[in-house]
């Protein structure tokens, strides 16, 4: 099983850039080459990451249209030349905040992971690291 909460946290915060964004509006968005450029991109991201979630977590939220979601995708990847600004305007809109209030709740649910160890300096390994870089 993939690590969900990985991509969990990586869609959310790329929903987070994608509504700072377009935080002026959808008359902002559709004046704006570099808004609209940076928005693609990062659903062009965020459905990316969604297609690499576990089939159980996709299984447990039939509700959220994965189907519709990688045809999204490959609409905004193959299909740039024609892609329909109010449509990508309608799914930062509509769609993104639902994705991500589904994904902060599952994230809530999860366990915390594991604490790393970190490893313990010691003069010896200072010498090595910094023989290393000279």
């Amino acid at each position: 099983m993939t690590d969900d909460r990985l991509y969990f946290i990586h869609i959310r915060d790329t929903i987070a850039r994608i509504k700072k964004f377009t935080k002026g509006g959808k008359d902002a968005f559709l004046r704006s080459d570099l808004v609209q450029d940076a928005t693609i991109r990062n659903l062009q991201i965020l459905t990316e990451s969604t297609q690499r979630l576990s089939d159980g977590f996709k299984r447990r939220h039939p509700d959220i249209d994965w189907h519709g979601i990688a045809g999204f995708r490959n609409v905004l990847v193959h299909g740039y030349l024609s892609l329909d600004l109010n449509r990508v305007w309608d799914v930062v809109e509509r769609h993104a905040s639902d994705l991500k209030r589904k994904l902060q709740d599952e994230l809530r649910s999860l366990p915390s992971p594991p604490k790393q160890r970190r490893k313990r300096l010691t003069k010896k390994t200072t010498r090595r690291s910094k023989k290393r870089k000279s």
